[in-house]
């Protein structure tokens, strides 16, 4: 147990600790870190043009691409619930090796369809379906790929490295989500299908790097040196599985309609407030959705002759960098925060500036959104999963945080319904209409907004429950 009397670690050393760790990382693990470098850059960096691919390529209104983006998106979540145990599996390596394959196939086929001559013209065209075709590879690689990488962290590192390993794979890929800033130049060379095929360049570039640094050896010495160091570190607490029995006090029923009704009581949905908790912050999670839905065609079209809607990535990917900063930094300096209200204060500093915008489109107003956006996330969304993890019952931790997550595939399904929708009336591509941008972000914000004031709502139901700080 460490001593109480001990002094607080000062915040720079809080916030360069992770770096110092990472340098004596092994082999192995930057292995990993390069690769989801490599892939975050390439992900994030396809997202923001895709909507508008499926504009240009496919003649789709911006409804139906965005109905498209959400297929890709909220996709790669649904398969991650069927093929996120494929490194348990297949091993670490194979299964990084499979799923970069498998995505570089889908990313050649949205590379080159727009070469091929194909009709385009609405959903159910020749283009649109091999297209689709593509999306569907990237999905089931991603869906393997964003699973195994936590996997790897989690073999390769031992109980003391562990947190630095988790938080340096979740900065390095918005790290490479903030690269495709500089993909302008390719963009307006050789259009958004040559830059898909440059980025599918870079993720075979990314292969042949992993299959070098994460050899077998890497991994068989890295996996050993783990292991050995968590098995001198003596346990602290029990199993999952006695802490989980210990629980449920009784083992779960015999019988079909005994054992569902035992799983449906025992289920963390049926929480009540762990449910409002996450389900309540669909709203702030919106402004997320917008990044790669909205904000690129928003600042293409209402700066439109200007240097920012000509190089809008300087605009639309900031945000992964700002992320990479700001979270260990906002995480010092708000240690002795409750975390209750630093949720409260992240999610009203993450919705508020969108009413900036609702002043109307300056380049001024465009960068405070996005920074102070920013900041919010960095202040709240860190501490959304330790709640998720901390209201858990014991040894049940593992399936709350697997459910926490629910909520964001439904916002990730639920954005696109409207998204491209509002685009099309509010801000339409030149000569298609009226732009009234400032309503658009007036009605995203109120939206936003909501979740703050739900949370403040149940402060005293929910609020007495965050036992520690953040």
């Amino acid at each position: 147990m460490a001593d109480s009397t001990a002094p607080n670690p000062s915040p720079l050393r809080e916030i360069t600790q992770p770096f110092i760790d990472l340098v004596h990382a092994p082999r192995a693990l930057w292995a990993v870190n390069l690769t989801s470098l490599v892939e975050g850059f390439v992900y994030f960096g396809m997202l923001a043009y895709l909507a508008m691919y499926f504009n240009k390529y496919a003649a789709l209104g911006d409804r139906e691409a965005g109905w498209m983006v959400g297929v890709l998106t909220s996709g790669i979540t649904i398969c991650m619930l069927f093929f996120g145990g494929a490194a348990d599996r297949f091993g670490v390596r194979r299964t990084f090796i499979m799923a970069i394959l498998i995505m570089l196939v889908g990313r050649l086929v949205l590379g080159f369809a727009p070469s091929l001559g194909l009709a385009t013209g609405g959903l159910w065209t020749p283009f649109n379906a091999v297209a689709t075709v593509g999306m569907l590879f990237i999905v089931l690689g991603y869906g393997m790929f964003y699973p195994a990488g936590y996997a790897a962290v989690r073999r390769f590192t031992t109980p003391a490295t562990a947190n630095m390993g988790f938080a340096m794979l979740y900065a390095v890929m918005n790290l490479g989500g903030w690269l495709p800033t500089f993909m302008s130049p390719i963009r307006e060379r050789f259009e958004i299908k040559g830059a898909f095929i440059f980025y599918a360049a870079a993720s075979a570039v990314g292969l042949v790097v992993l299959i070098v640094l994460l050899s077998r050896a890497t991994v068989e010495k890295a996996s050993a040196a783990a292991l050995a160091a968590t098995e001198q570190a003596a346990p602290t607490e029990p199993s999952e599985g006695a802490a989980r029995n210990a629980a449920k006090g009784q083992p779960a029923p015999e019988g079909f309609l005994p054992g569902v009704l035992h799983w449906l009581k025992s289920h963390p949905i049926a929480d009540a407030k762990f449910a409002y908790f996450i389900f309540c912050l669909i709203p702030v999670q919106t402004l997320f959705a917008y990044n790669w839905l909205v904000l690129p065609q928003y600042v293409t079209r209402a700066f439109a002759g200007s240097w920012v809607g000509a190089r809008f990535e300087m605009a639309t990917q900031l945000n992964s960098l700002l992320i990479f900063i700001l979270c260990p930094i906002v995480a010092a300096l708000t240690t002795r925060t409750k975390v209750y209200n630093m949720m409260i204060l992240g999610t009203a500093v993450m919705a508020a500036p969108t009413f900036i915008l609702a002043l109307g489109p300056t380049v001024a107003g465009l960068f405070a959104y996005v920074v102070l956006m920013t900041v919010g996330e960095a202040m709240w969304q860190p501490r959304f999963l330790q709640y998720a993890a901390e209201i858990a019952p014991e040894g049940r931790t593992g399936a709350y945080m697997g459910v926490a997550q629910f909520p964001w595939f439904l916002t990730k399904m639920l954005v696109p319904l409207y998204s491209g929708a509002c685009l099309a009336r509010w801000c339409p591509e030149p000569g298609k209409g009226i732009p009234q941008t400032g309503l658009m972000w007036l009605i995203f914000g109120g939206i936003a907004m909501v979740s703050t004031f739900l949370l403040i709502a149940a402060r005293g139901w929910l609020g007495k429950d965050f036992k520690t700080r953040s």
